[in-house]
């Protein structure tokens, strides 16, 4: 048996805990205080109005003439989610961490009865409020596997508590929508209606095979046993790419500011493929424009974790944006490694054309996690060292010591 804990609103709730006159207010946490960016969480007193996540802050405003808006510190959230780790693996052990916002435990077998799960349910939830703070509520889940246990913790929210038995399966599952379901977003909620799927007493309906030719693939097969409690044991995801992108405020959307912005972008994840013991051998680089179609540009390189190589690449690509009288200013930038692979496994070049850089970006690593970020950095992203600071993806939980 499986117990997920999912925090409620939790950039919006962490910011009540830290403020307390925001607390019972409907909050939206936003990248930048400009009505062009869009609302990156929202309280829940904020959700009842219609603000969610993706809600352009006009139109926020809007529908909440009272909203606060709270620029995020993404940093704090990173710290929050250490101390509640600390708080819950002093109740229960913590097995998995699949976001920022969620944290899973595994129950050992003489806890598997239902009391004793709810008792650890319940004293997680005690222990959170008294160890990290009253405004950091979550939704807890129990079942037997962990898609259920995660189900769960989404039935009931905020604050809630639900328990999935083996017994109540499959009827507990058939009020939900399909989309309720972790793994069917718009797409798949097309291709499964395509396949007359259209309600979730149909999908857990649905044998192994349809849900194969459904999903056009073995996850179809995954998915029809965690929809009977079974657990689903999957190889861990390698990672593939490593990168950074960030709104512009209104005063940096100019082609200068922009092109600092995106190689401070890059020396982070620079920093970070090293950090991670990887090479690189691909480059994305892209700029959004407010209202206009997106630009974008790949390049190939030798494999290399080199800041030097890769802000020559960079600076290629760049080179071929959009220029000139009528061209519009970039409204977000963004910047992302490809083809990332072990450096132990990386194929040098048979013959050395440019100089290698590694004893400088080790010294430059050793000092910026010693003395802080930016405390030497290369000259192209001088103007920018205190722009694009840490964001949080909700699937990964950042490095404060390398992406401050």
């Amino acid at each position: 048996m499986r117990l997920a804990v999912d925090f409620n609103s939790y950039f919006a709730s962490v910011e009540q805990q830290l403020d307390p006159k925001l607390r019972g207010r409907p909050v939206a946490v936003v990248p930048s205080l400009a009505d062009t960016t869009s609302c990156i969480a929202a309280s829940y007193q904020a959700k009842r109005f219609g603000v969610k996540t993706g809600t352009l802050v006009r139109e926020a405003r809007q529908l909440c003439p009272q909203l606060v808006l709270v620029v995020g510190d993404h940093s704090r959230y990173v710290e929050y989610h250490h101390r509640l780790w600390r708080a819950i693996d002093s109740v229960l052990p913590i097995w998995w961490t699949p976001s920022i916002d969620e944290m899973h435990c595994e129950l050992n077998r003489r806890d598997q009865t239902v009391p004793r799960a709810v008792a650890y349910a319940q004293r997680i939830k005690q222990t959170i409020r008294e160890q990290v703070g009253e405004c950091l509520t979550c939704s807890i889940g129990i079942a037997p596997n962990a898609y259920l246990a995660k189900t769960a913790s989404d039935m009931q929210k905020p604050d809630g508590l639900v328990v999935i038995e083996k017994k109540d399966l499959p009827q507990i599952l058939h009020p939900l929508e399909l989309r309720d379901f972790c793994g069917i977003g718009p797409n798949m909620e097309r291709r499964l209606r395509a396949h007359g799927i259209d309600t979730a007493a149909q999908l857990c309906a649905a044998s192994r095979e349809e849900l194969r030719r459904a999903w056009g693939s073995v996850e179809g097969e995954l998915m029809w046993a965690r929809l009977r409690g079974e657990e689903v044991h999957t190889a861990p995801a390698e990672q593939r790419s490593i990168g950074h992108s960030h709104v512009l405020p209104p005063a940096e959307r100019n082609d200068a500011d922009a092109h600092a912005v995106i190689h401070r972008m890059l020396q982070k994840a620079a920093m970070r493929l090293r950090k991670s013991h990887l090479v690189a051998g691909a480059m994305h680089v892209r700029i959004s424009y407010a209202h206009r179609e997106n630009w974008s540009r790949d390049g190939r390189f030798g494999e290399t974790q080199d800041t030097l190589a890769l802000g020559h690449c960079l600076d290629a690509l760049w080179a071929q944006r959009p220029r000139g009288k009528g061209a519009p200013a970039p409204f977000a930038v963004g910047v992302t490694l490809l083809d990332l692979r072990p450096e132990q496994q990386q194929t040098l070049p048979l013959f050395e054309t440019d100089r290698p850089h590694g004893r400088l970006d080790t010294a430059m690593d050793r000092l910026n996690l010693r003395y802080g970020k930016s405390t030497v950095y290369f000259g192209r992203a001088h103007t920018a060292r205190n722009s694009a600071p840490m964001r949080i993806a909700f699937t990964r939980i950042p490095d404060l010591d390398t992406e401050r």
